[in-house]
This record gives structure tokens, C-alpha cells and sequence, in this order.
């Protein structure tokens, strides 16, 4: 590889990293910065939730828009934009603040995640785009498993702290941008991308369920619904249960990133190629099932590391297990089928953490509760349509 695309490479994945050492410093602090401010689980619950949906909802529009403009000006913009809405959560004193601001953050960081992985289209030979997209997923995985223990740690002074770390490293990544980067997309070819900006069709994702892969495609968002119980209101139920700080917060989260990324990075095709995807898919969900009740069960800071690698270990592979099933059985495109996936996976992601929120403020264990409940409701599907 030329030194020139070494470089590009490398400011491609700062980018990526400070945008997902963001996302992963935060979300130990926010159940802390929710409770300081006198909110409690929907509050929390509609924080997590914004984000999930405004990057489902404008990562194929930036996409579009990157087609006709250039990558190098969206990147910009995203960086930019991330890191004065980094800025604006540190100095937030209102509930409605920080919604908006995270809002804010997910369109913006959605603008640079999409068009990341479209530079790297755009300037790899084909040979050497998977060692691009790999090293990007790399950092980006790396950037979630640090992130919450950074974080953790910087929040124990001020809980302002890691927002104003991350602000500094976007606008790093911004000026690495601007004076170091080139664009990767001609003027000439802009003519030929497609023209019409990209919208999520919500009338396509209902019609899907109809289809050969509805039932996988049901199976996806119930699971991501029901695994987003664990997700959501981790932080608040440590700080209502065990009265946990964010420091101890941010170390179980580093380790349950630590599990996913190793899992799936180094063992995924190796579990679904001596079981295969339909097995995994069941143990999975049962198994998922039984640490949401063990979770329940850890009054200790050593037994909720155990519980929550054991909960981690056995949904690690559960999502990687549905894409691969519903790749292999769709009759229709292998991008459309996986587009359709992952879209009834955000969806998920935004409904689940909302949910929780609203369960968490009646009774404290009821995410968790209704969480297992949920996964063993799936098992049981899986069992009659997943052969």
C-alpha cells in the first residue's frame, strides 16, 4: 500500500475511533448525569433511544448525499458537528439538553460512520478493500470496548469531563480531515451516483415480514428488543441496586465490549461452522434468558462481572447468527436482505431502550425481568420455525 493511502487510512480511522471512543465513554456517564439532574429511566431510556434512531434514519440519507457532494465535505460536517454536540452535553443542565443534543450527535455521527466506509470503496482496489473494512471495523470495536472504562475513569472528578475529551479529539480528527485529506471521489463520477437521496421505507420493512425471511427478520427485532433491556439502563440499575459509581460501571461495560468484540471476531465462524446458525440462534436466546435472571441475582462487584460475561458470551453470537441464517435463506439480493436485517435490528435498538426506561421507573428489575421473559419467548419461536 502507498504511503499516501497508508496516511488516508490512518486519518479514516482516528476519525472512526474518536467517534466510537465517544459512544463508548458516555454511556457510563449518562445513568449518573440522568440521576444528577433528578431524571430516572425513561429519561435514560428516550437518551439511548434518540441516538439509535437518528443514526437509522440519516446514515443511508448521508450516504446519498456523500454520492453527489464529495466525501471529504460530509466528513467535515460529521467531525465538526460531533464535536460541538460533545461540547454542548459537557455543559447541558437540562433534561431536553441533552435529548437534543444527542440527537444532535447521532445524525451528525452517522454522517461520519456511513461515509468512512464509502472513502474506503472509493480508493481500494477491490483486493484491498477488505483489509480497509477490516481494519476500520477493528478500530471501531476497540473504540467500544475502551471507551467505558476511559470514561468511567474521567467522570470520577466530573461527570463533564469525558464530553470535553471527546469534543477535543473530534476537532483533532476535523483538521486531520481538512488539510491532510483528499477526496476520494472525483467530480467526474459524482454525475453517476445515484440521484435520489435515500429514505428508510417503513412500508417495505412491514411487507418484508411477509416474506421467506419474515420470520428471521421478526426473530432479529425481538431479540435486539429484548437484549436491549440489558443495554439500556445497565448504569442506573447498578447506581439504584449496588449504588455503583461510574468508574465501576465503565470497567464491567469494558469487559462485556471485551467479550462481544473477541467473540465475534475469533469464534463466531467457528461456532456457527460446528453447529450451525439455527442452534446457535437457540442456545443463544435461552441461554441470554437465564443471565438476565442471574443479573437479578448479583449482589456482588465479582458476581456481576460473572453474570453479565455470561450474558455477553452467549448473546455475543446471536446477532452475527441471524444475518448469516437470514443471508443464506433469502430468495431475494444479499444487500437487500441484509439492508432489511439490519433495519429491523435499529429498530430494536430504538423501541428497546424506551421500553426498558418506562419498566425500569415502575420497578427497578422489571427491564431485566421482562428481558428474559422476551428471549425465552423467542426460543420458543425459534423452535418451531427455526429449523
Amino acid at each position: 500500500m502507498k504511503t499516501t493511502n497508508r496516511r488516508n487510512l490512518f486519518i479514516l480511522a482516528f476519525s472512526l475511533l474518536v467517534v466510537m471512543l465517544g459512544f463508548g465513554m458516555v454511556i457510563p456517564v449518562f445513568p449518573f448525569l440522568i440521576d444528577e439532574l433528578g431524571a430516572s429511566g425513561s429519561a435514560l431510556g428516550l437518551l439511548v433511544a434518540t441516538a439509535a434512531l437518528t443514526e437509522f434514519l440519516f446514515g443511508p440519507i448521508w450516504g446519498s448525499i456523500s454520492d453527489r457532494v464529495g466525501r471529504k465535505p460530509i466528513l467535515m460536517i460529521g467531525m465538526f458537528g460531533y464535536a460541538l454536540a460533545m461540547f454542548l452535553f459537557g455543559i447541558a443542565d437540562q433534561i431536553w439538553m441533552l435529548i437534543a443534543f444527542r440527537a444532535l450527535s447521532g445524525v451528525l455521527s452517522s454522517a461520519t460512520i456511513t461515509t468512512t466506509m464509502a472513502y474506503i470503496g472509493d480508493s481500494t482496489s477491490e483486493e484491498a478493500r477488505g483489509g480497509g473494512m477490516g481494519l476500520l471495523g477493528a478500530v471501531a470495536g476497540a473504540g467500544t470496548v475502551i471507551g467505558p472504562g476511559i470514561g468511567g475513569l474521567l467522570a470520577g472528578g466530573s461527570l463533564s469531563t469525558p464530553f470535553f475529551v471527546s469534543s477535543a479529539l473530534s476537532l483533532i480528527a476535523v483538521v486531520l480531515v481538512a488539510f491532510l485529506l483528499p477526496e476520494s471521489l472525483p467530480r467526474e463520477l459524482r454525475g453517476t451516483q445515484e440521484q435520489e437521496i435515500k429514505l428508510i421505507r417503513f412500508d417495505e420493512l412491514w411487507h418484508a415480514l411477509t416474506g421467506p425471511i419474515g420470520m428471521l427478520l421478526l426473530i432479529a427485532f425481538l431479540a435486539t428488543f429484548g437484549t436491549s433491556n440489558f443495554e439500556a439502563i445497565f448504569g442506573l440499575y447498578m447506581l439504584d441496586k449496588l449504588d455503583y459509581g461510574p468508574e465501576q460501571v465503565g470497567g464491567i461495560l469494558t469487559l462485556v465490549g471485551a467479550i462481544a468484540l473477541i467473540g465475534r471476531g475469533l469464534f463466531t465462524g467457528f461456532v456457527t461452522g460446528r453447529w450451525g446458525e439455527p442452534t446457535v440462534i437457540k442456545t443463544s436466546l435461552l441461554v441470554g434468558s437465564v443471565g438476565f435472571i442471574l443479573l437479578l441475582l448479583a449482589n456482588t462487584y465479582a458476581a456481576v462481572l460473572l453474570t453479565t460475561g455470561i450474558y455477553t458470551c452467549s448473546i455475543t453470537f446471536l446477532r452475527p447468527s441471524i444475518h448469516s441464517l437470514t443471508s443464506k435463506r433469502t430468495t431475494a439480493g444479499q444487500g437487500a436482505s441484509m439492508g432489511l436485517s439490519n433495519s429491523f435490528v435499529s429498530l430494536g435498538r430504538v423501541l428497546g431502550p424506551l421500553y426498558a426506561g418506562i419498566v425500569f421507573d415502575i420497578n427497578p428489575n422489571y427491564p431485566y425481568i421482562s428481558g428474559a421473559l422476551i428471549l425465552f419467548a423467542v426460543f420458543i419461536m425459534s423452535l418451531i420455525w427455526v429449523k
